[in-house]
């Protein structure tokens, strides 16, 4: 929801005091005639990065480029990564002291955003919180994630951060300086444990059965003057035991007679 170009401070180094637009950073010394890849904060480079576009540094107070300009000379494009050419940037070594220094560009306040449903960061720091129309808070920062921006919002008990998404800030009025929100519960309260969930009823204890006491079974005796002795039957004979025979004797083998064979005569047979 926030405009094309931000204002937020992203450090503690020092921001220009002027109005100004953050509009890219510089990520990496890019071949060896000074070209430097930039990070767009912009949706609009086309705009912002023309040459002679004049950009003003912010850099660490020891870097040498404190309280410098950069003017650019051209903008490509590599592989869809745009690399920048600056006057005065001849080779990579002096390219690559300009790494992680932030370009920032002047800007009319009062220049109203071309995008619908889109602001500056300064047009919305300040804005006031509103919720079921009572003020909560009010908004003193802006943060640009990957996922989604953050709206720091100052209030009685602490900063909160509000996701600045649709369905939470359904509408911002620059004009009345307001800012509605329609927070989730817990967003701006903190929600005791077990808050959301349903008293639990318990059940009355059951009521058991008594145990049960058995009654002792009689066991009816005999009486001697009516119930006859029980005559019991004396022990059952058992057979005597099997003689067994004994082993058979089996007879010798038999000695045969040999078989006599007739021989041929020479004389009567032919």
């Amino acid at each position: 929801m926030s405009a094309s170009t931000w204002w937020t401070q992203i450090s503690s180094e020092p921001v220009p005091e002027r109005a100004q637009l953050r509009v890219g950073r510089l990520t990496k010394a890019h071949g060896l005639k000074g070209a430097i890849k930039v990070e767009l904060y912009t949706d609009d480079p086309a705009r912002r990065f023309v040459p002679g576009a004049v950009f003003d540094l912010q850099v660490p107070a020891e870097s040498p480029w404190r309280g410098r300009t950069l003017t650019l000379t051209e903008l490509k494009w590599y592989n869809s990564h745009p690399v920048a050419f600056f006057d005065g940037v001849p080779d990579r070594s002096v390219a690559e002291s300009l790494v992680k220094a932030i370009l920032w560009v002047d800007h009319d306040p009062m220049e109203p955003s071309d995008e619908d449903d889109a602001w500056y960061d300064h047009q919305l720091v300040g804005l006031a919180v509103v919720r079921d129309g009572v003020t909560i808070g009010t908004v003193t920062l802006v943060d640009h994630l990957p996922a989604q921006d953050l709206l720091h919002v100052a209030t009685e008990t602490g900063d909160v951060l509000v996701p600045f998404v649709k369905a939470i800030v359904p509408s911002v009025d620059i004009a009345e300086g307001t800012l509605t929100v329609t927070p989730p519960l817990g967003l701006f309260e903190e929600i005791a444990d077990g808050a959301d969930d349903p008293p639990r009823v318990t059940e009355p204890p059951r009521v058991t059965d008594p145990p049960r006491v058995t009654e002792p079974v009689e066991v009816p005796q005999p009486d001697p003057a009516t119930d006859p002795p029980r005559v019991t039957e004396p022990p059952r004979a058992t057979d005597p035991p099997r003689v067994t025979e004994p082993p058979r004797v089996t007879e010798p083998p038999r000695v045969t007679e040999p078989v006599e064979v007739p021989q041929p005569d020479p004389a009567t047979d032919r």
